[in-house]
C-alpha cells in the first residue's frame, strides 16, 4: 500500500535511518580495521 519500505510515513525519517546505519557500519568497520592493525 505504501512505497516506503520502512513503517516510517515519511520518506525523510526513512533516509536519515539509512545514514545512520552506513555510519554504524562504518564505525564498525574503522574499528576492526584498528584491531587488527594493532595487533
Amino acid at each position: 500500500m505504501s512505497k516506503n519500505c520502512g513503517g516510517y510515513g515519511g520518506s525523510g525519517y526513512g533516509t536519515a535511518f539509512a545514514l545512520l546505519v552506513v555510519l554504524f557500519i562504518l564505525l564498525i568497520i574503522i574499528g576492526a580495521v584498528f584491531l587488527f592493525n594493532s595487533y
